[in-house]
């Protein structure tokens, strides 16, 4: 990717430190050039930029946090399959006439283990995403999931769930085709399998869109990942007629992993480089690796009935809250 096309997906806070990472570029290139030590100017500006890289990305609000989560960018579901697994083969279909690009899934090994992986795939330009629709999957989607989970409930392999869609698609033929049954029905199934199933927000998790696949014994978010019951720019439009008013309904939504950890929504935060995983998409694979097998290697040690009470009782505390 050259420069000219990295400039298009800088977001406005990531402007300054790709300012001076570029003026550091330029000094090297031409001490190069000229020949001249220019080591401790280097060192001090690469300070600097470490320095404003923490600074910025320390302090990210919940609206800031959710353009990271949508960067064109950001490592996706296939990224980190390729990444973290040692084989991986990807199955399509949902058995009924239907593959739907918007929901992928396979089997794979995980350090010699078998697990089959799931998840959310949007596009790397636009038209890739309207092949993936962007990442919204329609019912046959959630139908293809589902035939994935009862193909690893039927042979005894974890289940690994990877979450990034703005929603289920809303469209009038989704309806028709049952969005809204199918993605009960994977619900209910999800509490019933017996396997250790282990779920992680890596980007956008919107809504029931997300929830269809996110049933699990642990959920897990990537530090700067989104995790919402509508897009704050839906919740605007509802609340106040104005979708401007989506940072105000991004702080009120409480979206981000932080928010999400304290109301026992989510079980771990998994970190990102400094910088999001945009920019060391590696770095936050192995991350994303070590956190989930730390979490099937717990989950091993328990019994089918036992991780089904886990995963029961997990959801049964959502949205509990005490009066002052």
């Amino acid at each position: 990717m050259n420069k000219s096309e990295r400039r298009v997906f800088l977001l406005d806070f990531e402007k300054p430190l790709h300012e001076l990472e570029e003026k550091i570029h330029q000094i090297r290139e031409l001490a190069k050039e000229e020949n001249v030590d220019v080591s401790d100017q280097i060192a001090q500006l690469e300070s600097r930029a470490d320095q404003l890289r923490q600074e910025i990305f320390g302090n990210l609000n919940p609206s800031q946090r959710l353009q990271l989560a949508r960067h064109p960018r950001r490592p996706s579901t296939l990224d980190y399959i390729q990444a973290i697994t040692d084989d991986w083969f990807e199955m399509h279909g949902d058995r009924g006439g239907y593959d739907d690009p918007a929901l992928v899934g396979g089997v794979a090994r995980l350090e010699g283990r078998p697990v089959v992986i799931l998840g959310h795939q949007k596009g790397r330009d636009t038209k890739d995403n309207v092949v993936r629709n962007f990442g919204m999957p329609a019912p046959n989607g959630y139908r293809k999931a589902l035939r994935l989970m009862e193909h690893a409930e039927q042979f005894g392999m974890p289940i690994i769930t990877f979450i990034d869609t703005p929603g289920a698609w809303a469209g009038v033929e989704a309806e028709k085709l049952g969005q809204g049954e199918a993605i009960a029905y994977n619900l209910r199934q999800m509490f019933s399998f017996n396997v250790p199933i282990l779920c992680t927000v890596i980007g956008e998790g919107g809504s029931g869109g997300a929830l269809g696949i996110g049933v699990g014994d642990r959920v897990l978010m990537l530090e700067h990942a989104v995790y919402t019951v509508a897009t704050p720019e839906a919740c605007a439009a509802i609340l106040w007629k104005d979708a401007k008013k989506s940072p105000q309904a991004a702080v009120a939504l409480k979206i981000t992993s932080k928010d999400l950890k304290e109301l026992q929504i989510i079980d771990e935060i998994v970190p990102e480089p400094s910088g999001a995983a945009h920019t060391n998409p590696l770095a936050t694979a192995q991350q994303l690796k070590q956190a989930l097998l730390t979490n099937l290697e717990n989950l091993s040690h328990l019994t089918p009935q036992q991780r089904r009470q886990l995963r029961y009782q997990k959801f049964r505390a959502m949205g509990q809250f005490l009066e002052s």
